[in-house]
């Protein structure tokens, strides 16, 4: 391998949450190592930098959303995208990781050598990824690569027929237009999700009218903005015990409910149905627009702080209305039961695509690596790849449990190659093993692209479990001298 080529030890791939948070562990535990963070855009925040649409927050309560080595101290257990970029700038700076960062440096490639014991990993600066920037190639022993699985460049549309005849404007949340003039203007959001629930009540002050229209309801749960355990316990303690003991509060009851799902998932119906009614009032026809037809959990739950989305709708300020489109006309949308809904602004609150690990082509020994063919080990590492760690958070949790997790892990495995002088951790199978789903949702972002998915197994450590407390024990409790982690 060419000695020219700028040389260290760690390279990390991407500056969002997960990247930032894999960076501060490593300043923190590893300060040693030699590392870099390569960023596709021009800032830091990855998804929080990105997304710029009105009301955007988190979906899980900051407490679990949070790094566990730096308490969440704001009174907002669901806070607004601005405070929680500035929270993961802020612990970058505290950290001392933003120097290490090169932005506007895209990752396309990374290959194996073998006989160095190296990665050469080939990133774009500048341009979009298309070639049109500066190569640069950087040697490192280790990848780490916190791109997480949306993709960034393109949300996902599906296809509407007539949509090039609306006179109005369409867009999608993803590249939120700077400076979108939506006051009294009629407004419809196309979806249901995440994003839906957030945008409807943010803009629907504002607006001459607004509608969500949604194929089928989603579950909706009302959580209080501010946790009132955490006021009354910050009069007696510590903010770093607060904090802790609110996040461990927080674990088991995601735990609880999604288990309550899944045992007894009625009795999670009835309850969410009972909340949403009590919300809405006796005549609001809850039986239609949000009554699943699936059970809790197994598509995504969404969160709407005190309840924001249904004050809105008993306001008067906003309207659900669950149909088919059928085409886009002049005016409007063409619905399949014949009601027109007549727009100005259609937001595509349709979903995201996903892009899993970045989309960058590995390769061993310049031969093509096609990650669907091999299997996950704890949930962070590829079968029969070395020196590489990738970030997946959880479904049914929030995201940063799961990827402090694997960024703790990561520091454990670097420091134990550095005791034993080894220059490679390799997960090997032994035995036999069979195939199950890596994320069993029936989400539509995930349906379209579980295809692009690495196989998931049904025994540790092949199995990637959407658990925290069992990846607790297992990822920063357990041995790292596993019988299928091959050292060398």
């Amino acid at each position: 391998m060419d000695t020219q080529f700028e040389s260290i030890d760690v390279l990390i791939i991407g500056a969002g949450l997960s990247g930032i948070g894999g960076a501060c562990q490593l300043r923190r535990k590893c300060r040693d190592r030699s590392f870099l963070v390569l960023e596709s855009r021009a800032a830091s925040g990855g998804t929080w930098d990105l997304f710029r649409y009105p009301g955007i927050r988190s979906d899980s309560d900051m407490y679990t959303y949070s790094y566990g080595f730096k308490p969440w101290r704001d009174k907002s257990a669901i806070a607004d995208g601005q405070k929680i970029l500035d929270y993961i700038r802020e612990a970058a700076a505290e950290n001392d990781v933003e120097r290490h960062i090169r932005y506007q440096h895209k990752v396309v490639a990374a290959n194996w050598s073998s006989s160095e014991k190296r990665w050469l990993v080939t990133a774009e600066r500048g341009g979009s990824g298309d070639g049109s920037g500066e190569s640069v190639t950087i040697s490192c022993k280790f990848i780490f690569n916190c791109s997480g699985y949306y993709d960034y460049e393109q949300g996902y549309i599906p296809e509407f027929a007539g949509i090039d005849s609306f006179n109005g404007q369409v867009l999608h949340p993803q590249h939120w237009p700077e400076n979108l003039d939506y006051h009294d203007k009629r407004v419809v959001v196309v979806g249901s999700g995440a994003t839906a629930v957030t945008l409807v009540p943010a803009m629907s002050k504002d607006t001459a009218s607004l509608v969500m229209l949604q194929r089928t309801p989603t579950y909706i749960a009302s959580i209080p903005a501010e946790d009132p355990m955490a006021e009354t316990l910050g009069k007696w303690l510590p903010n770093s015990w607060v904090f802790r003991l609110i996040r461990w509060k927080k674990v088991l009851f995601q735990i609880y409910v999604y288990n309550l799902s899944r045992q007894k998932p009625r009795q999670l119906r009835r309850f969410l149905l009972g909340q949403v009614r009590k919300a809405l009032g006796p005549d609001y026809d809850v039986a239609t627009h949000f009554t699943p037809d699936y059970n809790p959990w197994d598509q995504r739950l969404c969160a709407v702080p005190d309840g924001d989305l249904f004050a809105a709708i008993r306001a008067g300020d906003a309207e659900v209305v669950t149909d088919h489109i059928d085409q886009f006309n002049n005016d409007g949308i063409q619905l399949k039961s014949g009601k027109q809904l007549d727009a100005d602004i259609v937001i595509l609150a349709t979903g995201l695509n996903l892009k899993f690990a970045g989309g960058v082509q590995y390769s061993i020994d310049d031969k093509k690596l096609d990650i669907t063919e091999h299997f996950i080990f704890r949930g962070m590492m590829f079968s029969d790849v070395p020196n590489m760690a990738f970030t997946v958070g959880y479904t049914n949790s929030s995201w940063t449990l799961k990827t402090d997790l694997t960024g703790n892990y990561v520091c454990r495995l670097l420091k134990k190659m550095d005791r034993g002088n080894y220059s490679t951790a390799t997960p090997r199978m032994n035995g036999t093993i069979d195939e199950v789903p890596l994320l069993d949702f029936e989400a539509g972002y995930v349906l379209r692209a579980r295809a692009q998915f690495p196989k998931n197994g049904n025994r540790l450590p092949w199995k990637n479990y959407q658990n925290y407390i069992r990846d607790f024990v297992g990822l920063r409790l357990g041995r790292l001298n596993d019988d299928e982690l091959e050292f060398r």
